[in-house]
């Protein structure tokens, strides 16, 4: 069984991760993107516990594969490593617009996403392809 975990920044500033297709709604909350991942996870690992320890059965979906969708913030959160002005040079953005789109400032269309989120796997590719000598 595969479930998505959204992970987003919040108006607070902090991150959340949930899934919204869960019925026992675990949420994870952290500083960073990989602190509200990891809080999810150990969430999910005390739900599980608490079902073991009551003698119930653990349900299904707390033992699923989770695949995680980002928010843009949450992108440049998680990796850390990628420069959001050279990332938005290198697919065309302007670094402005980019930043104004991950802070939310800027309601960003889902045909924008969907061309961020090519244009990444299209880096994501390049890096794949490299050869170190």
């Amino acid at each position: 069984m595969q479930r998505t975990v959204i992970i987003e920044s919040g108006e607070d500033g902090m991150y959340n991760a949930y899934s919204p297709d869960m019925v026992n709604v675990p949420i994870g909350i952290g500083s960073t993107a990989d602190e509200a991942k990891t809080d999810f996870l150990n969430t999910v690992n005390e739900m599980r516990e608490v079902y073991k320890e009551d003698g119930r059965t653990v349900p299904a979906e707390l033992d699923a594969n989770f695949v995680y969708k980002y928010d843009l913030s949450a992108v440049f959160s998680m990796f850390p490593f990628l420069n959001m002005s050279r990332t938005a040079d290198a697919l065309g953005i302007n670094a402005s617009l980019m930043r104004r789109y991950s802070t939310g400032e800027k309601k960003i269309s889902q045909q924008r996403i969907r061309s961020i989120e090519n244009g990444l796997h299209h880096i994501g590719a390049q890096l794949q392809e490299l050869t170190l000598i």
